[in-house]
């Protein structure tokens, strides 16, 4: 599994990627966890508004940050 979270490195990302490695921690999964930064990156996926969720290349959310309960359901 490749999660992608997609960002400038705001606080917002940062506690993205927290919730992030939370979630998989909680259900014993490994994943690579990318950090992307590049906005050219990240208008790729349709994101106007950081921080994004991309898991296995597909954007689970963006503008906002998903808490732990709701990636676990995108993760399992």
């Amino acid at each position: 599994m490749i999660v992608k979270v997609l960002g400038s490195g705001c606080a917002s990302c940062y506690k993205l990627e927290e919730n992030v490695r939370k979630a998989l921690a909680e259900k014993g999964l490994e994943a690579e966890v990318i950090k992307v930064t590049e906005f050219k990156d990240i208008l790729k996926y349709g994101v106007m508004k950081t921080p994004g969720l991309v898991i296995d290349e597909k954007l689970r959310v963006s503008g906002r940050v998903a808490d732990v309960k709701e990636i676990l359901q995108w993760i399992e």
